[in-house]
């Protein structure tokens, strides 16, 4: 992921930067918080988000840029929402994926989030990016791909998606995860929303949908609150990178560059937990840097 001496636009670096944040938070996550639900522990960590990020939030948000009856009408609101539903919606699909089937199955199609991005703003806003480009994003998918990649054929989890409940729950999450990432763009560029004001709502938009379930298999979390501060602080800052990084460059572009946060996980992983295929890691390491690389161009 380190790119040396090429020149990034500041869209592109933010982009890179919340890879590290995400990849380092997810490390993070495996290795303090398996114990807990994923439903509890997004509560508990959007919570402690939320409040570290509330002083940026109340100091940043500028009031000649907060949007108004007149300009904020159903299309607005309607992305707003749907972005937050889609965003809790593929947690919570790839968590009942995760439960339904293996996770060498199920994680490299959850992976393949760019794959959906790319068509749905060519299509529907009229996107385009330069071949290089497009192929960066091919190279940079694939790179992710063959991260959360574990056993058998490379083409085993996609024939899979064919027929395997596990694998199709994966799909749906994924497509998902794509909407989510297309709406956080039309939330920051088309429709201007400040990232001061975009990430609360955000985080308290999917808190609020995820809760209900999150209360029927609660625990306690007393005993790990530092934890949970510090994590949420992480999300805090993952989500501030993002939105900057989609609200200066496309969904096509930013969404593989971010998704290379799963390769900084498991070369984490791989160093620190020692965790098996490492070499294969390295290998999608050197696609993503390929990837991004190519469309930075």
């Amino acid at each position: 992921m380190v790119l040396g001496s090429l020149p990034l636009s500041p869209g592109i670096g933010y982009a890179v930067v919340a890879a590290f944040v995400w990849g380092t938070y997810i490390f993070a996550l495996k290795r303090y918080f398996a114990a807990y639900p994923g439903t509890v522990l997004t509560v508990v960590v959007n919570t402690a988000a939320i409040a570290w990020y509330l002083p940026v939030a109340v100091s940043g948000v500028r009031a000649d840029g907060l949007p108004t009856a007149a300009s904020f009408g159903v299309w607005e609101v309607g992305v707003v929402v749907g972005t937050v539903v889609t965003t809790a919606a593929a947690f919570l699909v790839f968590l009942y994926a995760l439960d339904a089937g293996e996770v060498s199955y199920v994680a490299p199609i959850n992976k393949i989030v760019p794959v959906f991005v790319l068509p749905i703003e060519v299509l529907f806003l009229s996107q385009r990016l330069t071949p290089l480009q497009v192929g960066g994003v091919v190279v940079a998918t694939l790179a992710v791909y063959v991260a959360n990649y574990r056993r058998g054929s490379l083409l085993d989890p996609l024939r899979k998606a064919a027929s395997a409940r596990p694998a199709q729950l994966a799909l749906l999450s994924a497509m998902c995860y794509a909407v989510s990432d297309v709406g956080k763009r039309l939330a920051l560029q088309e429709l201007g929303l400040q990232p001061e004001l975009w990430v609360p709502t955000l985080l308290l938009g999917v808190t609020v949908v995820v809760l209900p379930l999150a209360l029927r298999e609660w625990v306690s979390v007393r005993g790990d609150l530092l934890k949970f501060a510090l994590a949420g602080a992480g999300v805090a800052v993952g989500e501030h990178v993002t939105s900057l990084a989609f609200q200066q460059v496309p969904a096509s572009i930013a969404s593989p560059i971010i998704n290379t946060q799963a390769i900084v996980a498991v070369l984490l992983g791989g160093i620190v937990l020692r965790e098996r295929a490492f070499a294969t890691r390295l290998v999608a390491a050197g696609l993503a840097v390929c990837g991004v690389s190519l469309i930075a161009l």
